[in-house]
């Protein structure tokens, strides 16, 4: 099957987001629960995975829902991922308390990362880390290029440049994509490059610049971009192109996280068993897509077609299972 063009993947996008909007957009935490554990968990998992992090996805739920720390992996890679979770749960928290707090501040920013690091750095701090450079601390010292032809700035001029920085961030996402533009998603790409360059603490800038990207995500409607692990040469060589002015393959890189959220999550959980929905909502049922496609169009699975997309429900999908094991 061709790789799908940019364009594609940018209108899968926004197909998504609408068949979101159409069952109320994002919920808050208390209305759905389920719903955010389950992003939690997985950002928890392969945001620190990202970094080197080698618990696996059985260990961090059983750390994140029962507190129990399973296997043999050193303490810090506890740490790591508990005070992740910790961030990432505040963040959604802050997130989803409405339009009147779009945006973000750099004591939003400070607070993240303390909440990032502060557990891991109290029993194992980094051997580079100035005495000044507390958890929720801007760094105090410079640091080696993150690659060549791309070292962060030195740290005096950090506050000046988040200045600027937040300027941009907090317009990102407040004015609608038309066609020909460029994509809104593509804007969010450019933020967290950006910020990803300033590099503004000593450690824990990756972490930090992710959960940040969701913060603004969430507070523009959108649900939090998981980025997986098994993407994270694609996403590196997305930030290497943004720096260089090209925020596409990033853009991409988001827009599938975003969309997968949607439709692994978000969307499956608030239908219920009965609510029509995209089949790319109902392939978390043992289904392939095509399969679901091919279902449909021989009559065998009750759905629907509209503006080139297939929708059935939980409930047919289930019931179109019953029926093949019936003919076995």
């Amino acid at each position: 099957m061709p790789r799908p063009s940019r364009q594609a993947i940018y209108e899968r996008l926004d197909r998504a987001v609408v068949d979101l909007e159409a069952m109320g957009g994002l919920p808050s935490l208390d209305e759905m629960k389920g719903i955010w554990e389950d992003i939690w968990q997985e950002e928890a998992h392969h945001s620190t995975a990202m970094e080197g992090n080698t618990l696996v996805a059985r260990e961090v739920q059983l750390l994140l829902f029962e507190g129990r720390a399973t296997g043999s992996k050193e303490l810090a890679s506890y740490l790591e991922v508990k005070g992740y979770a910790d961030a990432a749960l505040w963040v959604y928290g802050q997130a989803v308390k409405g339009p009147s707090t779009a945006g973000v501040s750099i004591t939003e920013l400070r607070e993240i990362h303390k909440r990032v690091v502060e557990s891991a750095w109290r029993f194992f701090p980094p051997a580079h880390l100035d005495s000044k450079d507390a958890p929720g601390e801007f760094r105090h010292t410079n640091i080696e290029p993150l690659r060549p032809g791309l070292t962060p700035p030195p740290w005096t001029g950090i506050r000046p440049l988040l200045d600027d920085w937040l300027t941009k961030a907090n317009e990102t996402g407040s004015t609608v994509w038309l066609a020909g533009y460029q994509h809104v998603i593509e804007e969010f790409a450019e933020v967290h490059a950006a910020f990803e360059r300033i590099h503004p603490f000593n450690d824990g800038n990756g972490r930090v610049g992710r959960l940040v990207l969701n913060l603004l995500l969430v507070r523009s409607g959108y649900p939090p971009a998981v980025i997986h692990k098994k993407t994270r040469d694609s996403y590196l060589d997305g930030l290497r192109r943004a720096d260089e002015g090209d925020p596409g393959l990033l853009g991409e890189v988001l827009a599938r996280s975003v969309k997968h959220g949607i439709d692994r999550f978000l969307i499956p959980g608030l239908a219920g068993d009965h609510r029509y929905v995209p089949f790319s909502a109902l392939t978390d049922m043992g289904f392939t897509h095509n399969a679901l496609v091919l279902a449909a169009k021989r009559g065998r699975l009750q759905a629907t077609q509209a503006n080139g997309q297939w929708y059935s429900s939980r409930k047919c999908v289930e019931d179109y299972r019953q029926s093949r094991y019936s003919r076995d």
